[in-house]
């Protein structure tokens, strides 16, 4: 018995070190994806990108500019030339808080009264907001602290915060639409992968390929029924939208729109997998090994800018991170397509690339064999 049961261990054994993609799944959890989580995952607020409009340009507010420039929490990208300019860059989300210091800051503080600063926030991600808010306490008392205006007479500063995009604060606006959009991209992944492998196990696709179908024909025919169901699939989201009080500022065709978009890069995705695998088990299993990856690198679990610089790049090539922004610039700002207009761009050329890719492999494949 013990001689079978070896026997067993071993055939196991050899057919488990033969399979490719089971290795290269245990090789990425076991160190790559410890690696990313351990460098990239973080739940504070680093390098969170401000606009400073500088009503005064004093000593004083210098001194408290640059207070914020060193702090790890924030990094200045910039100094509009009035308030108007900076929600423009609100809006856009070159910046996600905006320093404004009033007229007369030095002045006021030296004086005995109390200059009100206005600080605006990107309240989109809730989280961040609220820590933002606490770092901008501290630093401001700190300079109360240090300042010498403070010790000539100044009654200290009335910092004055405005959450924008997400005044209550609540939490459920950007989880309920990250999910959606994870589903979004699961669902034109796992399906198009699915679909192909399915096809290939059965030997249907290679009957498609001795017709004079082409291979952008065959893509074409896998792609519009991912396409209807993932865009179709929202509509119950959209109740559950609604059900949680998540604010619809902007032009739902417009989503319904850039989805498609959007999905276009996740069946790419998705026909890559089933380019490089060939039974259905291969694909489910890539599908769940490669969209991690992309899910993490799109900003629903870290923001992007609390990233090491080196990780933020890659950033780019995540569909997901464009769609993340383009959902929250519609639903929580309201901006519409002269803003999205690049994010959609990415997200068109992520696919296409990827298209290409896929159909290189499939044709590798044929005159392989």
């Amino acid at each position: 018995m013990a001689g079978r049961i070896g026997s067993l261990i071993l055939k196991d054994t050899i057919q488990f070190a033969r399979d490719k993609t089971i290795l290269v799944v245990v090789f990425w959890l076991y160190t790559l994806e410890v690696l990313i989580c351990g460098y990239g995952m973080t739940f504070e607020v680093k390098d969170l990108p401000v606009a400073v409009v500088d009503n005064d340009r004093s000593p004083s507010s210098r001194d408290l500019i640059d207070r914020f420039e060193l702090s790890e929490a924030f990094e200045i990208r910039g100094y509009p030339a009035d308030q108007t300019e900076a929600e423009r860059w609100m809006r856009q989300g070159d910046a996600q808080y905006t320093l404004v210091v009033p007229v007369n800051f030095e002045r006021d503080l030296k004086g005995g009264r109390s200059p009100q600063l206005q600080i605006l926030l990107d309240g989109t991600n809730s989280n961040a907001a609220s820590l933002a808010k606490d770092y901008t306490t501290e630093i401001v008392a700190q300079f109360e602290r240090e300042a010498s205006v403070t010790a000539s007479g100044g009654q200290g500063l009335r910092p004055a915060v405005q959450i924008w995009y997400n005044r209550t604060q609540t939490l459920e606006s950007f989880v309920v639409l990250s999910m959606i959009l994870a589903a979004v991209l699961m669902v034109g992944t796992i399906h198009s992968a699915a679909t192909i492998t399915r096809e290939k196990e059965v030997g249907t696709i290679d009957q498609l390929m001795v017709t004079p179908t082409r291979i952008w024909e065959m893509f074409l025919a896998k792609t519009v029924p991912t396409l209807v169901v993932g865009v179709m699939g929202l509509f119950p989201s959209l109740v559950i939208i609604w059900w949680f009080g998540v604010p619809i500022h902007g032009s739902l065709l417009l989503f319904l729109a850039l989805t498609a978009v959007f999905l276009l890069s996740a069946i790419a995705i998705g026909v890559l997998i089933a380019s490089i695998t060939k039974t259905l088990q291969q694909a489910l299993l890539l599908c769940f090994f490669g969209l991690f990856p992309i899910m993490f690198l799109s900003g629903t679990m870290t923001p992007i800018d609390s990233m090491p610089a080196f990780i933020q790049p890659w950033t780019e090539l995540s569909p997901l991170r464009h769609y993340m922004e383009i959902a929250m610039g519609i639903f929580l700002k309201g901006v519409g397509f002269a803003e999205l207009w690049p994010a959609a761009l990415k997200m068109a050329g992520i696919g296409a690339v990827l298209y290409l890719i896929a159909a290189l492999r499939f044709r590798h494949n044929l005159k392989s064999g």
